[in-house]
């Protein structure tokens, strides 16, 4: 979609900031800002938010997005988490360029704006504990009431608080509060922390600080040192604007960005809490935040999920203020969509049931001719070896076939994919009775999948020479939770519970057409009657790749439901 196309494609943001150019409100400026926190990797909802905020920047002339990390939870943070977001923001299409900025560079101006506060009688040291903090609060019927501390004169309060820089006290001995409104009815405007003690190691500063400042206190001032025009959030934080405002306010900082919330990416079949994230990764319930289950966004390219489909799914599902659950099947249908007309095809068999063409010359193979993509000649062909025996799908054949199966049983006769009509005459069983050979002829006459006499067969399916076949490890996902809302609050159950007991099949004895045997790892293909399919990066092996199906052809999981 082009800019001029996003433009007309309008969104209560996209007008809210065209009001202000038309105003020359920031003197037509328009820059946003993708602020995540290095603590975890980026999933599907970041995703959303970065297309929001770059794309917005890109729509406009002069438009800038910058890429800022809110480091200031030292505990949970690590460069990997940095370098992985790094990664997943340029992968999906979008530069910073110059304009990497992280908030631990601006630990000494935020103390500097802490101590003006201070100063003008606008923060206090607080003693309490946090059960006694939360006691004073007050409910949302029941205004707080005043801390003891609150009423400490300035010197107090700035002694205690160099000494707090200094490192004199022990972790929750003392915080630095906003002095605003106890009787708000906004519970963030009732003397909000700004800055906690906390001796921790820091991946960027070292040892140099060991006070934070919290969140609400970072952003916005942040925002508004980097020149920040429209600082786009999710709702959750729409409580926490007056709080946003109310420091920029009392501070000498000649920006002030407008705070502009939207609906978070809420997504069937799946959870976006970082934490709960967490939770899958350090409980082994996957491999890593980049299993191709997680929707995150380094497992969602792991799966085989492209770019473009991700930015399409973000641009259709729309910028809104309200809460909805967007089905799973918009995000595949995208996928579909995108690799439908990226991809070649080729043939692939998952579970093998090995074919013997009896009336076939023993000494004979032969090469024929099959497409890549049967819509757009500039892919070109390939050549797909035939010989006497054949792997077909073990779920193509059934010995006791029912009304519409279409496929190969006792005496029944199919297409073989650019190749001949074969029929099953014979079917050997080993000792347990089940099904290891078809013993088949085929018809020499109606090579290329057309009988000279006009007769007709209802199925065509694939397969794979034996003889040329390429071995492969196949891993068949499939959705990682089986309830469409597994952190719901309407259950008594463990979100865990929901966890899909058959959310990857590992199959090790696939067989492949040998034009796959030079795929190299992210190649993406469509498996003939299968699904798409990419090789692993991670876990392919010299002589035995292993390919990921990205998704099936069509959503099974409608009919399921």
């Amino acid at each position: 979609m082009s800019n001029e196309e996003k433009i007309l494609s309008s969104n209560f943001i996209r007008n809210i900031i065209a009001d202000d150019l038309k105003q020359n409100k920031n003197e037509g400026r328009v820059h946003t800002r993708f602020p995540p926190e290095p603590n975890g990797y980026l999933h599907i909802g970041h995703a959303k938010s970065i297309c929001l905020n770059f794309g917005i920047a890109e729509e406009h002339e002069g438009g800038l997005c910058n890429l800022r990390f809110d480091d200031s939870n030292p505990e949970k943070e690590d460069l990997e988490y940095v370098e992985a977001i790094k990664e997943d923001v340029r992968w999906l299409g979008f530069d910073w360029q110059d304009r990497l900025f992280f908030a631990s560079d601006y630990y000494q101006q935020l103390y500097d704006y802490a101590v003006m506060l201070i100063k003008a009688g606008k923060a206090y040291v607080e003693s309490l504990s946090l059960e006694e903090i939360r006691e004073y609060r007050g409910t949302l019927k029941q205004p707080g009431k005043a801390s003891p501390d609150r009423g400490r004169s300035i010197e107090e309060n700035i002694d205690l608080f160099e000494r707090m820089r200094a490192g004199e006290f022990e972790d929750g001995k003392y915080i630095l509060r906003a002095k605003i409104d106890m009787a708000s009815p906004n519970m963030n405007l009732r003397d909000p922390a700004i800055y906690r003690i906390k001796k921790a190691h820091h991946y960027r500063t070292g040892n140099e600080w060991c006070i934070y400042p919290m969140y609400d206190f970072t952003h916005g001032i942040s925002d508004a040192l980097e020149g920040i025009t429209h600082s786009l959030c999710t709702l959750e934080f729409e409580d926490h604007r007056p709080l946003y405002d109310w420091f920029l306010e009392q501070l000498p900082i000649p920006c002030h960005p407008q705070q502009i919330e939207f609906s978070r990416l809420n997504l069937s079949y799946t959870v976006t809490s970082k934490r709960k994230l967490n939770e899958l990764v350090t409980g082994d319930y996957v491999d890593g935040w980049d299993d191709p289950r997680m929707l995150t966004i380094a497992g969602m390219r792991r799966r085989g999920y492209t770019a473009a489909a991700i930015r399409d799914f973000c641009e259709r599902i729309g910028v809104t203020k309200n809460d909805t659950i967007i089905d799973m099947s918009v995000l595949e249908n995208c996928v579909r969509e995108d690799l439908d007309k990226t991809t070649r095809r080729v043939m692939g068999v998952l579970k093998p049931l090995r074919v013997v063409i009896e009336n076939y010359p023993d000494d004979q193979s032969e090469e024929l001719d099959a497409p890549y993509h049967p819509n757009d000649p500039d892919m070109g062909s390939r050549i797909v070896p035939f010989s006497k025996v054949i792997y077909v799908e073990h779920d193509d054949f059934m010995e006791e076939p029912p009304r519409k199966f279409f496929r190969l049983g006792p005496g029944r006769e199919v297409r073989l994919r650019y190749a001949y009509f074969i029929t099953c005459n014979e079917i050997i069983k080993d000792e347990h009775g089940d099904v290891v050979e078809l013993r088949c002829t085929y018809d020499p006459e109606t090579k290329g999948g057309n009988a000279p006499d006009g007769r007709k067969v209802r199925g065509t399916i694939h397969w794979v020479s034996a003889e040329h076949a390429l071995d492969a490890e196949v891993r068949v996902y499939d959705r990682l939770f089986n309830d469409p809302e597994p952190d719901s609050n309407q259950h008594d159950r463990d979100w865990k519970e929901f966890l899909n007991p058959e959310s990857i099949e590992i199959l090790d004895n696939a067989k492949l057409e040998p034009s796959l045997s030079k795929a190299k790892a992210g190649d993406q293909f469509q498996f003939e009657r299968l699904g798409y399919f990419n090789v692993e990066s991670k876990n392919s092996k010299a002589g035995k790749p292993v390919f990921n199906r990205t998704i099936p052809l069509r959503d099974s999981w409608s009919k399921k439901r």
